[in-house]
């Protein structure tokens, strides 16, 4: 059942297009205008792109030669140098090699920015303890950062894991067999790979009773690109057909941020997939096992969306498991009032790149680090934020350092929460 008459619902649309339509709240941070800015030389020629990537180079080799003098400030140009036509190697090959498709001249200048300020920061420290012991560090962290690369661009996007988790009670009849759900989110389809063609035989082998999706289907660097766009429903359609014979309960899907699913709605048309915009659906899987489908689009202004959540809330069934569909977790505080049993999302791709014990270094949420990744309980309500399985876009290097994709079957019963290790149980905080 709809929330809205359909000119109202056109006229708060947050995936609205047009000279008319007003930036989403996610375009407005400062995070969505440096990505942009770093894309601009995304089509520039080599040329042009080593050119500027040696610019600033020579301007902290000449801090050296200022402070140190000209032999130090040689070597550190070298090194400086090596990790950077490293840095390209890599971008470049990753196409190549079906891996990963992002512009390399913004990933180049990204990844330099951190070599640059190591090198700027070593130069004062050079001269109180010596060029030589300065120089080795500055090499030590380069390489350190060129191993960390390889890894985070190679090998753990395309490591897909199949996370489970247990959650018991709410209302659902206790005698009847569990509910499993399969939650998908951030695709980020720029070509397909072999992540996604795991993807599709996790979904085959695991015959779950419904299959959610939650936003992001596109790569922000691909949001206008035909191949992209067919890319992504081939695999849309992998999935639903693989979820006719497999989920009795059907495909459920809402669109995610919308600078990246502006135009993602068509990718579902003439598919076995309902599209939940602002929309209740019941959905009966036999033996009293009822649930409340909340689908709602994210235009990530919390205030705004509690508001349509409320709306959708009064629509739906007493006495029926709600879960709520919304791509990202900035709902979470209010989610409790509207008696939400379970809440699904991803944006945060659980920061994508993770140090030990801190986490997640930038999530995109207005949250920040309240709930980055995995399972939360905020009262009655049980929240599980996806990493995702794709890549963030445009400027951002497409790597994942300690937060490999993901995909998360959930087991609906009865009483208490047991997670396994892919899944750690976690508090609010």
């Amino acid at each position: 059942m709809a929330s809205s008459d359909p000119q109202a619902r056109e006229n708060s649309d947050p995936y609205a297009q047009g000279s008319d339509a007003a930036p989403s709240p996610l375009e407005t941070r400062p995070l969505h205008d440096l990505l942009v800015a770093l894309n601009a030389p995304a089509d520039w020629p080599l040329w042009l792109t080593a050119g500027v990537a040696l610019l600033p180079l020579v301007g902290v080799a000449g801090l050296w030669w200022r402070l140190l003098g000209p032999g130090e400030a040689a070597w550190l140009a070298v090194v400086l140098a090596l990790f950077t036509l490293t840095d390209a190697l890599i971008l470049a090959a990753l196409p190549r090699w079906g891996l990963s498709f992002g512009p390399v001249a913004p990933q180049l200048f990204t990844l330099e920015l951190p070599r640059l300020a190591v090198a700027v920061l070593a130069a004062p420290a050079a001269v109180w303890l010596g060029s030589e012991v300065a120089l080795a560090g500055v090499a030590t962290l380069n390489l350190t950062a060129s191993l960390a690369l390889i890894w985070g661009a190679l090998v753990e996007p395309q490591r897909l894991k199949l996370v489970h988790l247990s959650l018991e009670g709410g209302p659902l009849p206790p005698e009847a067999p569990p509910v499993r759900l399969l939650h998908i989110s951030d695709l980020h389809v720029e070509r397909l790979t072999r992540r996604e063609e795991r993807l599709v035989q996790i979904v085959r082998r695991l015959a779950p009773d419904l299959i959610l999706l939650t936003g992001d289907y596109l790569n922000l660097s691909y949001t206008d690109d035909p191949v992209a766009h067919a890319e992504a429903r081939r695999l849309l359609t992998a999935l639903s057909s693989s979820a006719g014979r497999l989920a009795p309960g059907g495909v459920y899907a809402v669109l995610g941020s919308p600078p990246v699913d502006r135009n993602s709605a068509p990718l579902f048309d003439g598919l076995p997939i309902r599209l939940l915009r602002d929309e209740v659906v019941t959905v009966n899987l036999g033996q009293g096992r009822r649930l409340a489908l909340l689908g709602l689009d994210c235009s990530h202004d919390p205030a705004r969306d509690a508001q349509r959540l409320a709306a959708l809330a009064a629509q739906a069934p007493p006495d029926t498991f709600r879960l709520l569909l919304y791509h990202s977790p900035e709902l979470t505080p209010v989610a409790p009032e509207f008696g939400i049993n379970l809440y699904l999302c991803g944006h945060t791709h659980g920061g994508q790149v993770r140090l030990p014990f801190y986490g997640a270094l930038i999530t995109s949420s207005r949250l920040g680090k309240r709930f980055e990744m995995g399972y939360y309980r905020l009262e009655d309500t049980h929240l599980y934020v996806s990493r995702g399985v794709g890549l963030e876009g445009m400027s951002a290097p497409r790597v994942r350092f300690l937060c490999p994709p993901e995909v998360t079957l959930l087991s609906l019963d009865g009483g208490g929460v047991r997670g396994d290790e892919g899944s750690p149980e976690k508090s609010p905080g």
